[in-house]
């Protein structure tokens, strides 16, 4: 019986699911800790962390103001 991935592929493709999701994390970090210094604009953060986007700086501002 043929099946479309094999147990590898699927590791390979978990890992790699895994390692982006740290990243991002990390980015969000990163971003909020820019937000709580207060020197920089949601655009001037945008330029320093690329993969986040203004609507998602915009959601993480509310969560580290409140």
């Amino acid at each position: 019986m043929m099946t479309l991935f094999d147990d590898e592929q699927i590791l390979k493709a978990y890992t790699k699911d895994i390692e982006d999701n740290k990243e991002k994390e990390t980015e969000k970090n990163t971003a909020k800790r820019m937000i709580k210094m207060g020197k920089l604009s949601l655009d001037e953060i945008s330029l320093c962390v690329p993969t986040l986007s203004l609507d998602e700086l915009r959601k993480l501002e509310t969560e580290v103001l409140q």
